[in-house]
């Protein structure tokens, strides 16, 4: 474990407490504006990815002459003001109701570009079954199968009413399109926003001002946040058992909601079990351990999943082995920024970085800063503007002008 990380809890308080009639005021400041509308009420999972870090990291461009605010579906009215100041509303994991479509009507009464932001492949009921597994469902009862082909239907049908489509990869993105054929589909990626990013770099000086001083331990994170992910922790628990019976100075923090397995649960007095934190108090969690895992069952689910747990880590220079699924053996270079791992190669390559810090400390250090320089170029809250702009605002109109009258209201 690094020594200088510390474990002194950050003050934190949710940055999204802005009123409605503020947030509708912010939406008025530039020429060209944006609604993000999410679903539900604001948390820190999709909405702040996906809603308050893109109005962020717009509101940090003046240049482009933006003005961004979020809303959610609480604050939908029979006439909606925001609806009437926006050029683009962008709908995230929204669900078909009647009063989603009657605000769809109103932007389409003035012209507004109407686009859908999803980051799961959670809009396709076709793939109802591959999700309920992936995600540790038992999809055994006949209101399990219902809950999940209504929940995705509602979300497909509410993509299939826009002029547009965002997401978080490309294979999202391909899969977008394989369910709404013709739509134009935009790739913004998740990334870091600015408060993360000051705490990051403070916990990264710390660790350099130090040399990456450890304390001889070696301890292995695994930042899991809900119970869903059992599954996934399985791919590599047999790797981790013997990594345990290998080298004694290993162990292994949890952070979230998780069941130690018949693999790991002989190992609990090494693992340590912390409860769910909020995104600033994780960052101290992660930045104190050597190495960051992410096992992933390699389906199409997982692979439409985003590389936000590389990010998260890397900007705290934590080595990152993961399962190659496509946005990760994007983000890692095998061996230069982090390692990749198979199934059956989980031993192998935690062996690797065992053998860095055990041997040669000079290496994980140069890779951990590789891993920090690689994640503030490419995942950095003040770099995402330009991208989220073309997103927005394509070249062309963006819209399909002959398919509207058909997408205002759901078939039959």
């Amino acid at each position: 474990m690094f020594l200088d990380v510390g474990r002194r809890r950050e003050l934190y308080t949710d940055p999204w407490s802005a009123t409605y009639d503020e947030r509708v005021l912010a939406l008025g400041r530039r020429s060209r504006r944006v609604a993000y509308v999410y679903d539900k009420a604001p948390d820190a999972s999709t909405f702040r990815y996906r809603l308050f870090n893109m109005v962020e990291a717009l509101e940090a461009a003046p240049e482009l002459d933006i003005s961004a605010s979020w809303f959610t579906t609480a604050d939908l009215r029979p006439t909606n003001a925001f609806v009437d100041r926006a050029d683009v509303m962008v709908l995230c994991r929204a669900h078909y109701s009647h009063a989603l479509e009657r605000v769809i009507a109103q932007a389409r009464a003035r012209g507004t570009r109407v686009v859908f932001d999803v980051d799961d492949l959670v809009f396709d009921p076709r793939y109802a079954g591959i999700v309920g597994q992936s995600l540790d469902m038992k999809m055994s009862t006949e209101a399990e199968w219902d809950y999940w082909f209504a929940y995705m239907g509602r979300l497909g049908a509410a993509l299939k009413m826009c002029d547009a489509g965002i997401t978080t990869t490309r294979t999202l993105r391909e899969q977008m399109q394989s369910c709404v054929p013709g739509l134009a589909v935009s790739v913004v990626p998740n990334f870091l926003n600015c408060l993360q990013m000051k705490v990051s770099d403070r916990l990264v000086s710390r660790k350099r001002a130090g040399h990456y001083r450890r304390d001889g331990m070696i301890d292995l994170g695994y930042f899991s946040g809900t119970p869903t992910h059992n599954r996934d922790l399985l791919v590599a628990s047999p790797a981790l058992s013997r990594i345990f019976d290998r080298f004694p100075e290993v162990r292994l923090r949890v952070v979230g909601f998780i069941e130690l397995n018949e693999f790991l649960e002989p190992y609990r007095d090494r693992i340590e079990l912390i409860c769910l934190q909020d995104y600033v108090n994780l960052q101290p969690l992660i930045a104190g351990v050597e190495v960051n895992i992410v096992p992933l069952q390699n389906n199409l689910f997982t692979n439409c999943k985003s590389e936000l747990k590389y990010f998260e880590a890397g900007i705290v220079g934590v080595v990152t082995v993961a399962t190659p699924t496509e946005p990760f053996a994007q983000a890692i270079r095998d061996g230069e920024n982090g390692f990749l791992a198979g199934a059956h190669q989980w031993e192998e390559k935690l062996c690797q970085v065992i053998g860095m810090l055990r041997d040669d400390p000079g290496s994980y250090e140069a890779m951990a800063e590789a891993t920090v320089t690689d994640v503030a170029e490419r995942y950095a809250w003040n770099t995402q503007a330009s991208r989220i702009e073309a997103a927005l605002f394509p070249s062309g109109s963006g819209r399909r002008d002959s398919d509207r009258a058909g997408r205002t209201r759901v078939a039959g």
